[in-house]
């Protein structure tokens, strides 16, 4: 098959390479330099699996600019741009797949599209109604940050949403490119698979939720967390999944998702996911208000980044924390090897952690690192198992 990719980001480039182990791929995006990167077999994302595959496995994938080019040829379009989540609107602004939608209807409209950008619950189906066909579909992902590709290699499953036969091809390219045998297969209407994405990611948070509140919890009433964890996760029902106390839930997929869910609920009676969104707030103010009690003259903030093996900022749990202590008059500091710039949102930020421990009396930080064992005492985290 010839497919074009459209976004080269974290889902856009995992999906891309797996793809192209069997079928002729050229992933687009607007960012020269990114395109640049594919082309000379380097990774412009954080993702070790990525990296290999693009030295040393014989792929068939070039990048591009050239979006008119790329569809032109291509029978598959795969559409992974951002959609991200406009708190005014309260909904997902999907503006970057309406026009590539449109684009597609219009030069190629014999080319089955597959959105992958995650988007309110009815919206493919309302593109189909729109544009009169059954070849556009929504096949959701289910990738975490850092190990995008090893989860596509070993998919839990894969869900196609769309009532044609192109979903069924689709899902079988999807299986085709994996490692994993006996992939369950879950072909659904497009309303049914964009649910499927967005409700996965808000148990994810719930968990998330829940194990910071009883975080809280135990931290107010001087108990042992990892003691009160180990004693509830050993039960098989509850597992040890997601029970990782942090500073809240953060990412690009589980905020945006989560508030995207609440106001696809519009007339329909809810209490949980309102809690969830609530909840992880609630969280953060938390968390601010026992950093305070040590009466810190300077916060370090350890790392804005939401994983260990991530590169990714956007809705780190931490930045609020961050910019909720500053506005309280805390000076605040940060320690980031992985920025260049010498400022973060008008906060100095060190690449040298010498001298950010000794500028900080207390160093917060949303997982522990082992970097932090000379400095233990000034640390403030919720972490206890030192992992994501």
């Amino acid at each position: 098959m010839k497919i074009a990719v459209i976004g080269a980001g974290y889902v856009g480039l995992t999906v891309g390479v797996l793809l192209s182990q069997f079928n002729e791929v050229t992933l687009v995006d607007i960012d020269n330099k990114k395109i640049d990167m594919i082309n000379r077999k380097i990774s412009p994302i954080l993702d070790v699996e990525v990296s290999i595959f693009l030295k040393c496995k014989k792929l068939n994938l070039k990048a591009t600019t050239n979006k008119e080019e790329a569809i032109r040829f291509s029978e598959y379009v795969v559409i992974a741009t951002p959609t991200c989540y406009d708190v005014e609107k309260k909904k997902f602004d999907t503006s970057s797949v309406d026009e590539i939608v449109e684009y597609v209807q219009q030069s190629k409209p014999e080319a089955v599209i597959i959105i992958k950008s995650t988007v309110p619950v009815g919206y493919t189906s309302l593109l189909c109604e729109k544009f009169d066909t059954d070849k556009i579909l929504f096949s959701p992902e289910f990738l975490r940050e850092g190990k995008g590709l090893i989860d596509n290699l070993y998919p839990t499953r894969v869900v196609v949403g769309g009532t044609s036969l192109y979903a069924e091809k689709f899902a079988k390219l999807m299986c085709n490119g994996a490692i994993r045998e006996d992939i369950p297969v879950f072909l659904t209407n497009q309303n049914e698979a964009e649910s499927i994405k967005l409700f996965a990611n808000a148990y994810l948070a719930l968990r998330v939720a829940f194990f910071n509140e009883l975080d809280t919890f135990t931290e107010i009433k001087e108990m042992d967390t990892k003691k009160i964890i180990e004693g509830i996760c050993s039960d098989p029902r509850i597992g040890k999944n997601y029970n990782n106390p942090s500073f809240g839930y953060g990412g690009y997929c589980l905020p945006k998702d989560t508030k995207q869910l609440l106001a696809d609920y519009d007339y329909i009676p809810e209490n949980i996911i309102q809690s969830i969104v609530s909840s992880n707030t609630t969280r953060k103010h938390h968390i601010v208000s026992m950093i305070m009690k040590k009466r810190p003259k300077v916060v370090g903030v350890y790392r804005l980044v939401m994983k260990k093996s991530s590169d990714n900022f956007r809705e780190s749990s931490i930045q609020d924390v961050m910019f909720e202590l500053a506005s309280l008059g805390v000076r605040v500091i940060i320690f980031e090897p992985i920025l260049k710039e010498k400022t973060f949102q008008d906060i100095q930020v060190y690449s040298d952690f010498d001298q950010f421990k000794d500028k900080a009396d207390v160093i917060i930080a949303n997982r522990f690192s082992r970097q932090l064992l000379s400095v233990q005492e000034k640390v403030y985290t919720r972490d206890v198992y030192g992992e994501d």
